[in-house]
């Protein structure tokens, strides 16, 4: 299985992109928000796959980080979201969006994204609450991009899959983040807040659902949020109210 594909940017579309690598040409569907972050034809981009194989059809899907990879495996997990109507969320709402979304019940903003009527959002949100807080409590491990092209110009497929067994075991040690999951300013960014800030709280023996609604309503209410005031914003929401 293709699990990365990096190369030259041969043409550039709202919802694909065509990647020479090698002199072979890969066209890789991507949401239209990754669309917009991919460099100008000419350049070199690399993108995590998921290759999907149907009797007459073989379709590559790219994603930027492992997160976002990640985000579409458990979309797609759902009954009547296809790949498509993965991209779509993804576009519209982002990673750290859809992580939020799902753990507030907040079926309308996904709701927002082309393709989903208000059944399926509400079914996203209800099948998939269980399941998000371990790929939130993750994030920012696998806020890891895709990379350049080696050198600049020694374009090449990986078919190296990453491991998502990693990424739903709730109790897994993650990595230090990468320099790529750092904001400009060098702090870290919202996907890697909300991790240590679930860690947090579940080392303090809150469960994974109300831990993931208290910091997904925090990080809502100042997006970029350091990890500790996130950290006591949610134990706020979380304290026994009067």
């Amino acid at each position: 299985m293709i699990g990365r594909i990096a190369g030259i940017i041969l043409h550039r579309a709202r919802d694909h992109v065509l990647i020479d690598v090698r002199g072979v040409g890969y066209i890789v569907h991507v949401s239209e928000r990754t669309a917009a972050m991919l460099p100008p034809v000419g350049q070199g981009a690399a993108l995590y796959t998921e290759l999907v194989v149907r009797e007459d059809l073989l379709q590559l899907f790219g994603f930027p980080t492992m997160l976002e990879k990640e985000w579409h495996r458990l979309l797609t997990s759902v009954q009547g979201v296809g790949a498509k109507v993965s991209l779509a969320i993804l576009g519209t709402l982002g990673p750290e969006g859809l992580g939020r979304a799902i753990a507030l019940g907040d079926w309308s903003s996904v709701r927002k994204a082309n393709g989903v009527g208000p059944k399926l959002a509400q079914r996203i949100v209800l099948e998939l609450k269980d399941k998000a807080p371990s790929v939130m409590a993750l994030g920012g491990a696998l806020t890891v991009d895709a990379g350049d092209v080696a050198g600049g110009g020694g374009a090449e497929a990986s078919g190296i899959e990453p491991d998502a067994s990693a990424a739903a075991a709730p109790g897994a040690t993650a990595p230090p983040p990468p320099a790529a999951a750092k904001r400009a300013d060098g702090s870290l960014n919202a996907s890697q807040a909300m991790a240590d800030a679930l860690s947090a709280l579940a080392n303090l023996g809150y469960g994974p659902a109300e831990a993931a609604a208290a910091v997904a309503e925090a990080q809502a209410g100042e997006p970029r949020a350091s990890t500790p005031v996130l950290i006591r914003a949610a134990l706020r929401l979380l304290a026994p109210k009067d």
